[in-house]
């Protein structure tokens, strides 16, 4: 398992350049040149004998110059090309991605395809799409689909021709055909990613297997997915630039890259396979090995040469690789994009070697290959990309805020989208994902557990895991929703028989095994089984279903129990034998993705929340934005609401209290979605007076859930939402004020003899000017990102051009005067205030005198909540009232007052 800091190389890593040159157009001969970053060239030769046998020679000798004699071109290693095979993962940070993209171009397509294995994943998956479309991860307009395979095995070239049709099939329909029409190809920009085979570490498959990635710049938080680090790299990287066509990706790899590609694309057709670091291993499982340390894994067709890929749906039996055929009557067909496809139109392939190579396969298999021949040989092949080298990249993960104690989780170990409470340790070499655990709980080396839900996590208390694959699967079985918790060894292996060999269940031979639990082979195969058929994958050693009683994780965990004896152990084997069970092979059959997705997500929001409340009180300058935009577009704003109600009535800080909630203002603005009118506006409507005066008062606990009673009743359209959020901002305010005030606790007035009545007292002010930071010192903006404003005071014509001034007066009332403007050419404002009641509307900005008003609430001349009248306040303190005259003669928005 990588972790945050940890590097994988698949090449040589020293000094010096790298230089590949490669045959053009061949898929079977290949020579390069390769400077090994030694400074010292070696020369590498790689011979493909047999594309369809996948076998390989490599021959690597010091010195000298290739012996090649044909026409050479560079090709450049663009990229990093990893096998999540074995759940091997490199971090890579998106803000990478991000920068790179900032001075890029970027690829919008017309549409994209998911293609996917098994009928029940297409609603799963195109609901996946359609969120990615809403963060923004993918462009607004284009179409997506979620295409399954016309039938099992069909394989990546028949899964291709099959996404093509479709896609072709709804532009035809889009441009008012009544047919499908190849014409809609052109000028068209397609994606088609393969999600490719079950992966035994998730059950979603790699494609959607969680990365231990974070990207700080994102305007939506959310989990991010070994298909959010794709299509990124596919639309800010690799594919802008390119004509219109189809790309062809895989989600089996984890793809980065350190830059842009310069990929010449000028007058481009025919079709383009992209080589990436990799190894020998890895192409014969995912693709075909070109040269050494290079994969093809991503392919692009030109507008035409899709056209005459598609066309070849006309001849009989390719037809068999689409539904239509299918529907059609057509019998199934497999063909491979690589080894059949892209084979027939290399180079130095002959007619006859193309066709000879296909001796062994079906007549059907051989008059495919003849009609792929047919259409596509005269088009061109080639790789990679010309253009200057670029070196390897080799980046961490983007370190974000952690839900569990780094003290206790060991360097080489990795959490992903996982809330672990308590004391959880975690060894070297063992890797959670998308779980919530509770302490205490250690985890040894070597261990995997995904996707175990708070109520497992809490069964899982005490336990010492060590070398073991503990995973929980949604499963649904007609209208019954399950969930089976499997367990493995990190050495099983799944297919190899239980006789014969090495095998071993959770790292102990077989026969160990049985002893250890009781269990035997009846209890697993019956009476009548075949040796070579038991395997791990056929054995049904999964509780499923009870006839009384509820089942949970430890009806799994017993099985790591020594001894046999004792009571606990017979009554955990007889409640195991009496169990409906599962085998691996049966839970795959069974895997509800959707609910697997939707608890992924349940478990980063659980996180997120805690990030919520954790910033909050700790005061962080960290913006909440990415959290309240994920928890809108994904229906967890009730969630988020409540969180942020309980950090306002349970906070002592005035300030923390406000700030949570400008974010329940901000929340209601997003699930408004940008209808509904403006976002400002007033917040004086009588329904949240109530809220407002118990906020006024200082109970704050109590007015947040009066003003959460009286919010859902403003949920229900945009209109009311935006105008929830204005009261809502309306209450930060008064919080903001009330938090403001606190100051008086560092502030001590002492007592002086008042001025004689009628004696005016004069305090005047420079303008200013605003070099930096303005109103980034004013919450919100504050709360999230700091504040700090440079300004420089000026005079005006040699004077200060903002002043007050004030005197007693007889009359128990304030007397306020307000001059605005250039002199010959001011507004003046008049009012006196006689009541408390006329001194409400303090903090309403656009009420006359407002500011005024508020100066002498600030100051603590007048108590607004007294339950004194103002006259008996003024004449008790001041012995009459107060005039007050303030002017500045400052033009009008010049943003040089204060």
């Amino acid at each position: 398992m990588s972790t945050a800091g940890q590097k994988e190389d698949v090449n040589c890593r020293s000094e010096g350049r790298c230089q590949l040159q490669v045959r053009r157009k061949s898929l079977v001969n290949m020579e390069e040149d390769v400077n090994c970053w030694s400074g010292v060239k070696c020369q590498l030769q790689v011979r493909r004998k047999s594309l369809v046998s996948k076998e390989e020679d490599v021959n690597c000798r010091s010195g000298g110059k290739s012996s090649a004699g044909q026409e050479k071109e560079e090709i450049t290693c663009i990229g990093q090309l990893i096998c999540v095979q074995c759940f091997r993962l490199v971090p890579v940070s998106l803000a990478v991605y991000r920068l790179v993209a900032r001075m890029a171009s970027h690829t919008d397509w017309t549409v994209l395809v998911l293609t996917c294995q098994h009928k029940d994943s297409v609603q799963a998956f195109q609901r996946e799409l359609e969120i990615r479309q809403r963060r923004g991860i993918l462009p607004p307009d284009t179409l997506l689909l979620t295409v399954e395979d016309p039938q099992a095995h069909v394989g990546s070239g028949g899964a291709t021709l099959n996404a093509l049709l479709v896609a072709a099939e709804h532009l035809s329909a889009r441009a008012g055909y009544t047919v499908v029409s190849s014409d809609v190809l052109q000028g068209a920009r397609l994606l088609i990613l393969h999600t490719g085979r079950d992966f035994l570490f998730d059950d979603c498959g790699r494609g959607f297997t969680v990365l231990p990635l974070e990207d700080p710049q994102a305007p939506v938080e959310s989990v991010t997915c070994n298909l959010d680090s794709l299509l990124n790299v596919l639309r800010y990287q690799l594919c802008p630039g390119s004509p219109p066509g189809v790309w062809i990706c895989s989600t089996d790899m984890t793809l980065t890259l350190r830059s842009v590609p310069r990929i010449e694309w000028n007058q481009f057709w025919g079709a383009r396979v992209i080589a990436l670091p990799g190894s020998p291993e890895y192409a014969r499982n995912h693709g075909v090995y070109l040269t050494d340390g290079k994969v093809s894994g991503i392919v692009f067709l030109s507008s035409e040469t899709a056209e005459r890929f598609l066309g070849t749906l006309a001849s009989s039996p390719l037809d068999g690789c689409t539904y239509q055929g299918l529907d059609s009557g057509a019998e199934p067909l497999e063909i491979s994009l690589f080894l059949d496809v892209l084979m027939s139109m290399c180079e130095d392939v002959t007619e006859d070697r193309f066709l000879g190579e296909a001796s062994g396969l079906s007549d059907r298999s051989k008059s495919s290959r003849m009609v792929l021949w047919k259409e596509l040989h005269e088009l061109p092949l080639n790789m990679g990309s010309r253009g200057r080298k670029m070196a390897q990249s080799f980046v961490t993960v983007c370190k974000g805020w952690r839900t569990w104690n780094p003290d206790l989780i060991e360097d080489g170990s990795c959490v992903v989208n996982s809330l672990l409470n308590g004391e959880v340790t975690l060894c070297r070499g063992s890797a959670v994902q998308n779980c919530h655990l509770q302490g205490p709980l250690h985890v040894g080396s070597g261990c995997l557990l995904s996707g175990i839900a708070p109520e497992g996590g809490a069964r899982l208390c005490g336990y010492h895991l060590n070398d073991v694959i503990l995973q929980a699967h949604p499963i649904r079985i007609q209208n019954l929703s399950l969930t089976v918790y499997s367990l493995l060894g990190t050495n099983d292996q799944l297919q190899c028989p239980a006789e014969g060999g090495s095998p071993t269940y959770l790292n102990l031979p077989w026969d160990e095994f049985f002893l250890r639990t009781g269990i035997s082979e009846r209890d697993l195969w019956g009476s009548e089984h075949c040796s070579s058929e038991c395997s791990i994958l056929t054995a049904p050693l999964f509780p499923v279903l009870h006839p009384s009683e509820s089942l949970g994780i430890e009806d799994v965990l017993w099985f790591l129990r020594s001894g046999t004896g004792g009571t606990d152990s017979e009554s955990w084997r007889q409640r195991w034998r009496s169990s409906w069970r599962m085998s691996w092979q049966q839970i795959w059959q069974y895997r509800d993705q959707e609910r697997s997705l939707q608890a992924r997500r349940e478990v980063f929001f659980s996180q997120a929340l805690e990030k919520v409340n954790r910033i909050l009180l700790a005061r962080e300058e960290r913006s909440l934005m990415p959290i309240i935009r994920a928890a809108m577009q994904e229906g967890a704003h009730q969630r988020l609401l409540d969180t942020l109600d309980n950090v306002a009535s349970k906070t002592e800080d005035a300030g923390v209290a406000a700030r949570a909630l400008a974010c329940v203002a901000d929340l209601l603005g997003c699930m408004a979605d940008g209808e509904g009118g403006l976002r400002s506006g007033p917040a004086a409507n009588k329904a949240w007076a109530p809220g407002y005066l118990l906020l006024e008062k200082g109970d704050i606990a109590q007015g947040v859930r009066l003003m959460a009673v009286e919010r859902q009743k403003w949920l229900s359209r945009p209109a009311l939402l935006l105008r929830a959020a204005r009261h809502y901002e309306g209450a930060e305010q008064i919080l903001i004020r009330r938090a403001v005030m606190s100051s008086f606790q560092f502030v001590s007035i002492g007592e002086k003899k008042p001025p004689p009545q009628g004696q005016w007292v004069t305090a005047e002010c420079p303008a200013r000017i605003d070099m930096s930071g303005g109103w980034s010192d004013t919450p919100p903006i504050t709360y999230e990102h700091g504040g700090a404003v440079v300004n420089i005071a000026v005079l005006v014509d040699g004077q200060r051009p903002i002043g007050a001034r004030a005197r007693r007066i007889p009359e128990p009332h304030l007397r306020l005067c307000s001059t605005s403007g250039p002199r010959g050419l001011a507004l003046q404002t008049q009012l006196t205030c006689h009541s408390l009641s006329d001194m409400q509307d303090y903090c309403q900005p656009q009420a006359p005198g407002a500011l005024l008003k508020a100066a002498f609430i600030c100051s603590g001349t007048v108590e607004l909540t007294s339950e004194k009248a103002l006259s008996e306040q003024l004449s008790g303190k001041y012995g009459g009232g107060i005039e007050l005259q303030t002017w500045s003669y400052l033009p009008h928005g010049s943003g040089l007052g204060e």
